[in-house]
């Protein structure tokens, strides 16, 4: 098993209170669901700036700043790609970026 690191970019605020409740039980059952390759559930990300290899920083985390992270094991990245299919992020207009993560 490896580990696979799971990225996630944009997604939509919730409009209203109880659609904020409703995307908490659902992202709480798709945890519950995986819990068993849940490595580390992770947690949302705030605004970022990135620094170029020449020093420079930019505001915003560039082009497509990460949202959140989370970490799953899975045999190859087909399987933790069907993983990241069933993420409910993803009804929130949400991508997710999906890459192995290797021991140093």
């Amino acid at each position: 098993m490896a580990d696979f690191i799971f990225i996630y970019h944009g997604g939509d605020q919730p409009s209203s209170e109880s659609e904020g409740t409703e995307m908490m039980q659902k992202w709480d059952q798709w945890l519950e669901d995986n819990k068993d390759v849940t490595v580390d559930q992770g947690r949302p990300m705030g605004v970022s700036k990135t620094v170029l290899s020449n020093g420079t920083v930019e505001d915003n985390g560039g082009s497509n700043p990460a949202s959140g992270f989370s970490i799953f094991e899975a045999t190859n990245l087909d399987e933790a790609l069907a993983i990241a299919k069933t993420c409910p992020f993803l009804d929130m207009n949400g991508t997710i970026e999906v890459a192995e993560s290797f021991d140093m």
